[in-house]
């Protein structure tokens, strides 16, 4: 009964387009008063408070910081250009050029919809002019974008660990270094499906590039030029993951240092801007921040009353008298999980699913880092899957483009991120190579 009250309510709600935030806190303070009474209340705010107040999710607000300000000091101009410079002259040459500077750009803000915002308005045109459709370009920015919540540093994987550790210990550094794998392959996996459509559009004559498009190979010069004009942005992963690896400091000392980092670059690069926009950089900083953390204080309440109602262990129950079969089990928690990346958002979905599904997996013996990749990955391709997808949004306001044409085109996309979804969740070694070769534990 109250597993039916808290879920009806909650997805009642999110059927009639209430915030995510919003429904996930009246479906539960609903079900906390018809359980306890007027003084149910008085737990919400006491668990609210206590579930953002760690000084794990301090790197949250940091990190998003840090991609605000790489994206206004003008460092996703220069990775594009740099990119550019390698592969450019190349006939799909700007399909690398969108996955590279989205995987680049993503080991900096650890945010979809920041690298979308970042990338999509110089690399939609950019691909429009190349030959491709409004709507290819805006879905292979959406889909690549995505890659942000897989490539360390990763909100998603610190929001999982918060959550995952309330039953089993899960470090957010081995977490970082499973994720990259995974992230890469979903990089190649974009580039052939984006290959494909543009050999499927040649075939029948859609594809046609503009006349006059320079294609010349960037000299050794150029290209020399270009890379040390982006090196201020390479460098950023470099010390993020290289401080954190090599014992210098936490993930969430990193995304302090990477706040640093950013203002000093955008001072050196183009000093009188930067500080114009400081005020701005902060208010936009603040604003995603406060959604973030609106939704991690509500769900936590949901995801209490989960937890304590024992509805985590009915459910669990039931799913393992389905079946004991691990392939199958683990084919419909990602079945579940695409099916909730469409409506829900990322954070949401860990507070609500996780202490669901990881007493199962525990059960199958998967571990635990495993299970945070693949359902990462289930997850980042909720992004950019109709009809709540947020990239998807992004990139069709870039691409003005409405949102059924960007849905359509981002079908191949799906495709091959749910291969690679497979692939990291039967082939476990994908995951656990680097984190186990370098002794993360």
């Amino acid at each position: 009964m109250m597993a039916l009250m808290l879920f009806g309510l909650f997805f009642l709600l999110v059927f009639l387009r209430v915030p995510i935030a919003i429904s996930l806190g009246v479906s539960s303070i609903a079900v906390l008063v018809y359980s306890s009474g007027i003084f149910g209340l008085e737990m919400v705010t006491d668990i609210m408070y206590t579930s953002v107040a760690k000084f794990t999710l301090l790197a949250i607000p940091f990190f998003i910081l840090a991609g605000v300000i790489m994206e206004h000091v003008g460092i996703s101009k220069r990775l594009i250009d740099f990119a550019q410079t390698l592969v450019g002259h190349r006939k799909s040459g700007i399909i690398f050029v969108t996955v590279i500077v989205a995987i680049f750009f993503a080991a900096i803000s650890g945010s979809g919809p920041a690298t979308v915002a970042a990338i999509g308005g110089i690399l939609i045109p950019a691909m429009v002019k190349n030959g491709y459709k409004k709507e290819t370009a805006g879905a292979l920015v959406a889909s690549s974008g995505a890659i942000g919540i897989v490539i360390p540093p990763s909100i998603a994987f610190i929001v999982f660990a918060v959550v995952a550790g309330d039953q089993i210990p899960v470090t957010i550094n081995r977490l970082f270094m499973a994720g990259v794998v995974p992230g890469i392959l979903m990089g190649l996996a974009f580039v052939v499906a984006a290959m494909i459509v543009r050999y499927t559009q040649e075939k029948k004559g859609a594809f046609i590039i503009p006349g006059g498009l320079d294609t010349r190979k960037a000299t050794g010069k150029e290209r020399w030029t270009a890379f040390l004009r982006a090196l201020p942005g390479l460098m950023i992963p470099v010390i993020i993951l290289g401080g954190i690896y090599g014992g210098f400091f936490t993930p969430t000392e990193a995304a302090v240092v990477a706040v640093v980092y950013g203002l000093l670059v955008g001072m050196f690069m183009n000093r009188d801007n930067t500080f114009k926009k400081i005020y701005r950089i902060f208010i936009e900083a603040a604003l995603q921040t406060a959604v973030v953390m609106i939704i991690v204080s509500a769900a936590s309440v949901f995801a209490y009353i989960i937890t304590t109602e024992q509805i985590a262990r009915d459910i669990s129950e039931g799913i393992m008298g389905l079946t004991t079969n691990p392939i199958i089990i683990l084919l419909l928690v990602n079945v579940l999980l695409l099916i909730a990346g469409a409506f829900i958002d990322a954070i949401s979905a860990y507070y609500i699913f996780v202490p669901i599904l990881l007493p199962i997996m525990l059960f199958l013996e998967v571990d635990p880092t495993v299970f945070g990749v693949f359902m990462t990955v289930n997850l980042a391709i909720g992004l950019f899957t109709p009809p709540v997808g947020l990239n998807l949004y992004v990139a069709a306001g870039i691409s003005k483009t409405n949102i059924v044409e960007i849905s359509k085109g981002v079908l191949p996309f799906v495709v091959a991120a749910i291969i690679v979804l497979m692939m990291v969740t039967y082939i476990p070694a994908l995951s656990t190579f680097l984190p186990d070769l370098l002794n993360i534990k």
